[in-house]
């Protein structure tokens, strides 16, 4: 009976194997199936991310771009309205010159250092004179008012005359020479 009894366990475990077979294949594929799931979705978050960062990086450089042309622009108003504090006087400087060529001893040497210490300010400022006197005619700098025939022996288009002394910041121009050339 032991016999029997061990071979109707035998065929019952048989006939529960197969019966188990589809089931843990079927797990198995639910599980490769949630498994795949995952991975869609953690290739689309990985996806999400690379675009959230690529947004990042691209409004951060539009900011610093943004910072920096706003710098500039501020940078250049306040030159533009230094320059055109300087504009208004130059003409003092021209007046101070023209006053220390008809003056007396006593005068002159007040008119003098003024002039030094207008002279000292734009130097400060960075701003050099354009006095082209006897040099070429450079009209990115200077500005043509008169002409005169030129003498024997002299080029023609050379300065002959300043009249009104120019201004210059670096390669800026605030006030154009105005010259007379030989032609």
């Amino acid at each position: 009976m032991n016999e029997e009894i061990k071979e109707a366990a035998a065929q019952q475990e048989d006939a529960a194997q197969p019966a188990e077979q589809p089931a843990q294949q079927a797990e198995q594929a639910a599980q490769e199936s949630a498994q795949a799931q995952l991975e869609e979705a953690l290739a689309a978050a990985k996806a999400e991310a690379a675009g959230y960062k690529d947004k990042w990086m691209r409004a951060a450089a539009e900011f610093d771009n943004f910072r920096k042309r706003n710098e500039q622009t501020r940078r250049n108003a306040y030159l533009d309205g230094k320059a055109d504090v300087l504009l208004k006087i130059f003409p003092v400087g021209d007046n101070l010159e023209r006053a220390l060529a008809t003056c007396d001893e006593q005068t002159k040497k007040g008119i003098e250092m003024v002039l030094r210490a207008f002279n000292k300010l734009l130097e400060e400022e960075g701003i050099e004179a354009i006095d082209p006197k006897d040099e070429e005619f450079d009209p990115t700098y200077c500005e043509a008012i008169m002409s005169e025939p030129a003498a024997e022996g002299v080029e023609p288009g050379y300065v002959k005359e300043v009249f009104l002394k120019g201004y210059k910041r670096g390669e800026k121009v605030l006030r154009f020479a105005q010259v007379k050339v030989t032609t």
